[in-house]
């Protein structure tokens, strides 16, 4: 009996002992959880956001900071860009309203009762009004000391040809600017990078400084240049090929008219 009671006490006192050490581990993790947000609150105010800082080698850092021969080919080539892009926008423009005339005309042109009537139906401005009205001034007016020893036939085809001929011009215009800006804008942007390179290794060479920060940063925005060149080029050429193709298309139907038309002159000329 005496035994169990001091076995029995011997494990109240082991219980104790345990909830005691058990009670005191768990006040020191809640005095650490207390004292945690202290430390993470200071963390943020020591490791704050760095300050946005401007970039070194962007497009940005090179026109401010730039030389004079920097800026003018940045000029130069923002000018060609923008001048071929105009050229191809307004032919594209100008071809379109073209064909549409020459499907209009294709239509209702020699469907009239007689030429008059159908050059009447034409845009004043137009290229086909300009060709008719010249095909039909040549076969009225074969007069003259100069022309008279020229056919009707072949009088009225030159004149009509010459007309062709001063469309053709007025729907070419602008294609010669195109191949102009494809050929020489890469060149130009690479002499904007050979120029930047060689300021850059100056600068470094003058600075005694040549590591890789010091260098990565004029090298690159020196070849910013050669990629604006390409970005000037390739669409110039693209769209040059573009309204070559369109232009001829194009050609060839108000070539079929002029050719039509003559048929008709010849026709009248032949019932007189």
């Amino acid at each position: 009996m005496i035994s169990r009671i001091s076995g029995f006490l011997a494990a109240v006192a082991m219980a104790a002992t345990l909830a005691l050490s058990s009670q005191a581990s768990f006040a020191q993790a809640a005095d650490a959880a207390s004292a945690a947000p202290t430390t993470t609150e200071a963390a943020p105010a020591a490791a704050a956001a760095p300050k946005s800082e401007e970039n070194p080698y962007g497009l940005g850092h090179m026109l401010s900071h730039g030389d004079a021969v920097s800026k003018g080919v940045l000029f130069l080539l923002a000018i060609m860009s923008m001048g071929s892009w105009y050229i191809l926008i307004t032919k594209l423009w100008d071809t379109q309203k073209l064909a549409n005339e020459a499907k209009e005309v294709r239509a209702t042109f020699f469907k009239k009762a007689s030429l008059a009537d159908g050059v009447k139906g034409l845009k004043d401005t137009g290229a086909f009004r300009f060709i008719a009205a010249s095909a039909i001034e040549a076969s009225e007016h074969h007069e003259g000391a100069l022309t008279e020893n020229i056919d009707h036939s072949s009088w009225v085809t030159m004149n009509v040809e010459r007309a062709v001929g001063e469309v053709n011009s007025r729907v070419g215009s602008g294609l010669g600017f195109l191949a102009t800006v494809g050929s020489t804008s890469p060149f130009i942007g690479l002499f904007g990078t050979v120029w930047g390179i060689l300021q850059a290794l100056t600068a470094i060479g003058v600075a005694g400084q040549a590591s890789i920060d010091k260098v990565a940063g004029p090298v690159g925005e020196a070849l910013i240049m050669t990629a604006i060149g390409l970005g000037v080029a390739v669409p110039a050429v693209l769209g040059y090929n573009w309204l070559v193709n369109r232009n001829k298309a194009v050609m060839a139907q108000v070539r079929a008219f002029a050719a039509d038309l003559h048929g008709v002159l010849m026709g009248n000329r032949a019932k007189r």
